[in-house]
């Protein structure tokens, strides 16, 4: 078994061809390509790296925004919830707040899915609430009305408009309006929640 003996100990010894050597003695430079890279931002090979690796970050996802089809989808949701608010209020003769919240909520989810983040469509969507809310109310009424009367739906509806609007005049009071507000809040939320 051999063993290694230790370094020399004591001034350091002369380096004969250090004549011959033009770069003896002076300290480490970087190379060109070091240097346009330290320029740059780029950490030093073996120099200390601070903070924590960066991870590659993502594209972002491009853009969602078409107009027509989002207002088309809302228009559509707007009659369907009409149609099926006032169905409610024509079985129920209530109003009933969740269904107004219902009607908003559909309107803004149809118009934001559809047309994305395009911001004219929370807009739209809080207008088309109101009048489905509103269209949903004459719908219940002149169901009461059919019913009352012993005549057909679509004869009061839509022979009788008038009177089915004065009718929505007499029973309208202030929680008719606070369902359009809970209607209107919820379709522009809606809208903005799902064009994300």
């Amino acid at each position: 078994m051999t063993q290694s003996s230790p370094p020399p100990s004591g001034p350091p010894v002369d380096n004969p061809y250090a004549d011959q050597n033009p770069y003896a003695g002076q300290p480490d430079q970087p190379t060109a390509p070091q240097q346009d890279a330290a320029a740059a931002g780029f950490p030093q090979q073996g120099a200390p790296q601070p903070g924590f690796p960066m991870a590659p970050v993502a594209p972002a996802a491009p853009v969602r925004d078409k107009l027509g089809l989002g207002l088309a989808a809302a228009v559509g949701a707007a009659l369907v919830a009409a149609g099926v608010y006032g169905v409610i209020i024509g079985l129920t003769k209530h109003e009933i707040g969740w269904a107004a919240v219902g009607v908003g909520f559909v309107i803004g989810l149809a118009a934001g899915r559809v047309g994305g983040r395009n911001p004219i469509l929370p807009i739209v969507s809080v207008i088309l609430s109101v009048a489905s809310v509103y269209l949903g109310q004459l719908v219940g009424d002149a169901m009461i009305i059919a019913k009352d009367v012993g005549v057909g739906f679509n004869e009061v509806f839509f022979q009788h408009f008038d009177v089915v609007q004065e009718a929505w005049k007499d029973q309208a009071d202030p929680l008719t309006f606070l369902f359009f507000a809970i209607a209107a809040y919820a379709a522009f939320s809606g809208a903005k929640k799902a064009g994300q």
